[in-house]
């Protein structure tokens, strides 16, 4: 028994030690964060999440408002909190002049030239507005990215601001009609910096087909976190059909949280990961979406 039990001993000694379970945020990349300072309530500060982000091992952070640009936010951050990489942004929405290409400029020309993202009109674009139910059925003023199936002059004035400063298009929450016009007209450009805002939801509503044409087009098709959560009504085997049909190399994984009723952005990115791994998505593909294709969308290769 007392050899039994040494042989046991001794065995259990010299097996090698299980690695931890690695991070599962580790080097991740969220291009879509909501904080204060904000004229919408929001969860958590700018800093405060930065410095969230950067406990938890994640690389960069891209502050996203509605209505006020980001880059000024992001190069104070970025001196408050070392060691993460944070980004910013312009939101075409009627606070900033809507489709305002010496907006977009003067946001690529900020100190410290943190800002990268362009996002169409979101809050005010047409589509928008069109969904949602006002009193009288009174349409509010909107912004216009096209007419008649044909970009506007100012869409591509804007385009062209994206082209010279090398920034990434995001499409907003423009129709998914639309957004494949702005993508070609992007690809004409040259532009090759390109995402699909969170494609699937409304008023978006982008079909599988769709986002597959928008991806041999070259834009990464955005799936968010903030869409299985409070009125939508997407699943996790929604966001895995759709990603299988287009292929995870074409996909970029976002928390879109900063809501007060939903989770901080860290937690939402690890109840998306661990949501889509049940319904097979591996953790190398949520590593290529979370990781490797936003760092590619920003240039950080």
């Amino acid at each position: 028994m007392k050899h039994t039990l040494l042989a046991a001993l001794l065995c259990a000694l010299l097996s090698p030690i299980a690695p931890a379970q690695a991070n599962p945020l580790a080097g991740v990349i969220d291009i879509h964060a909501h904080t204060a300072p904000d004229s919408t309530p929001r969860s958590i500060d700018a800093i405060d999440l930065a410095r969230l982000a950067q406990s938890k091992g994640m690389r960069a952070i891209v502050l996203k408002n509605h209505f006020a640009p980001t880059a000024s936010d992001a190069y104070l951050v970025q001196k408050v909190v070392p060691g993460i990489q944070i980004f910013g942004g312009i939101d075409l929405n009627l606070s900033v002049g809507g489709m305002n290409p010496a907006a977009v400029e003067k946001m690529a020309l900020t100190t410290g030239h943190h800002g990268k993202f362009v996002w169409m009109s979101t809050y005010d674009s047409h589509a928008a507005v069109l969904a949602e139910k006002t009193p009288q059925g009174r349409a509010r003023p909107y912004v216009a990215i096209a007419r008649n199936g044909a970009l506007l002059a100012e869409t591509r004035a804007v385009l062209a601001m994206i082209k010279k400063y090398d920034l990434v298009m995001a499409t907003g929450h423009n129709s998914a009609e639309e957004d494949l016009l702005l993508l070609r007209e992007s690809r004409a450009l040259g532009i090759t910096h390109l995402v699909v805002t969170h494609a699937m939801l409304s008023p978006i509503n982008m079909t599988i087909p769709q986002m597959q044409q928008a991806a041999a087009m070259g834009a990464y098709i955005e799936f968010v976190y903030n869409g299985l959560t409070g009125d939508h009504t997407f699943t996790f085997a929604d966001y895995a059909r759709a990603i299988r049909a287009v292929g995870p190399e074409h996909c970029i994984l976002s928390s879109d949280m900063g809501q007060p009723s939903n989770p901080l952005h860290p937690d939402g990115l690890l109840a998306l990961f661990a949501g889509l791994e049940k319904e097979g998505i591996t953790p190398t593909e949520v590593g290529t979406m979370s990781r490797s294709n936003p760092a590619h969308l920003l240039g950080l290769e």
